[in-house]
């Protein structure tokens, strides 16, 4: 399973610590092998790779991977072995630090953070949206459905989830495509040079709204964040910034790359589409399933103590990265994991992290999953996968398919 000298990419040295039966380097988010099949190639990773391996990488910093399920919820769970400061991949000027928040803030001060928005995104307040998500759903269907094909990521993959977290946040639908498109140069850019001028972009942008906003508040939460007080204190310039950027960069790709990877697999399995439809009362474990199978991020922290996992000697200062969608298809807890099982016994997975770090729009992007899924079936329930081009992947840290060519008659 060891790598050989040669298939480390160059420039990338290996700390002395590291034992190179342990040197493996599996070019997640990056290699040929990946972009063609990812989902497919972190569950078969588990029959690959050591448990616990050291990867170097071509495009982000080299660390200790993580397939197994225990080992990445031990991770997630234990802040004090392993922080997330610094954990965000985004270029910042480290002559003017800023975190990205609550991301980049550890108990017990996060809870303070969190606690501005949670209002926002509670069980509760989710639910009363449910009503207006089902009618944008339907009026975006409405555009194509007499069409007979959609390209599904542009016309409804990315309109639905991105047009509500919008609303959200009080930012303009009118912009979606430009905030897509800096979405894509933060996450998705395999050029740095592209990342720096797109973060200035999307500072620039950013410094302009939090300022309208504190002129003029309003029930979003952007507003919500410039005029908050965590623990009655005011905060800083640097911190109200980090804390917006973290909200709007993180709810703009995610759940679209979710339904970009669920209805590619429904487009080629019709058996599985009946099922669904057949089965309403169910439509919960589907979603949770589903999000089992397409998990799409990664989570990442360094450590500041040693630690040891499965007899694997970590250092202080050693980067460590979870990845959550091998960890969701480990055969120990999820057994004959690559099964789309929409009867499975309910195990918590770790599609939106874990810990106090947990993904806050986890209720949110349940529901946008629950109403897509079941209103794209009853309008349009036999579609096919349009065969213009093989379907391609986006490199970097959310995985979903670049394009989603849908036909029906």
């Amino acid at each position: 399973m060891a790598t050989t000298a040669a298939t480390v990419p160059p420039g990338r040295q290996i700390p002395s610590h590291v034992p190179p039966e342990l040197v493996y380097y599996a070019g997640i988010t990056e290699s040929a092998e990946f972009l063609a099949a990812p989902h497919k190639f972190m569950a078969e990773l588990h029959g690959k790779a050591p448990p616990v391996f050291f990867s170097p990488s071509e495009h982000s910093h080299a660390s200790w991977q993580l397939l197994k399920y225990d080992d990445a919820f031990f991770m997630l769970r234990h802040p004090e072995y392993f922080t997330t400061f610094g954990a965000g991949p985004f270029p910042r000027d480290p002559d003017d630090y800023w975190r990205i928040i609550p991301l980049e803030i550890e108990p017990p001060e996060h809870r303070k953070y969190r606690a501005i928005v949670d209002p926002l995104v509670s069980p509760k307040t989710i639910g009363t949206l449910e009503v207006s998500i089902r009618r944008l759903a339907n009026e975006l269907i409405d555009r194509f459905v007499d069409t007979g094909k959609c390209e599904f990521a542009k016309d409804f993959g990315r309109p639905l989830p991105v047009g509500v977290f919008l609303d959200i946040m009080g930012l303009p639908r009118s912009m979606m495509d430009e905030f897509v498109r800096w979405a894509m140069g933060l996450l998705h850019a395999q050029d740095r040079d592209l990342a720096v001028r797109t973060m200035a972009e999307v500072t620039a942008y950013l410094e302009t709204v939090i300022q309208e906003k504190r002129a003029n508040p309003d029930g979003g939460a952007v507003s919500a964040i410039v005029h908050g007080r965590p623990g009655g204190e005011e905060m800083s310039a640097k911190e109200v910034f980090g804390f917006v950027f973290f909200l709007f960069i993180a709810g703009l790709d995610t759940v679209f790359a979710t339904l970009n990877n669920i209805f590619v697999w429904l487009a080629e399995n019709p058996d599985r589409r009946r099922e669904i439809a057949a089965e309403p009362d169910n439509i919960g474990n589907v979603v949770e399933e589903l999000l089992r199978v397409f998990t799409v991020t990664f989570s990442g922290r360094t450590l500041i103590q040693d630690v040891e996992l499965r007899g694997v000697q970590m250092k202080k200062g050693d980067r460590v990265t979870a990845v959550l969608p091998s960890a969701n298809y480990d055969p120990d807890v999820f057994p004959n994991p690559q099964e789309v099982d929409f009867h499975r016994p309910r195990k918590p997975t770790l599609a939106f992290a874990g810990g106090v770090h947990s993904c806050m729009g986890a209720h949110l992007a349940r529901l946008e999953i629950k109403v897509c899924i079941e209103q794209f079936l009853r309008r349009i329930p036999d579609f096919t996968l349009g065969r213009e081009a093989p379907i391609s992947y986006w490199p970097g840290g959310v995985v979903g398919p670049k394009a989603v060519p849908l036909t029906w008659t």
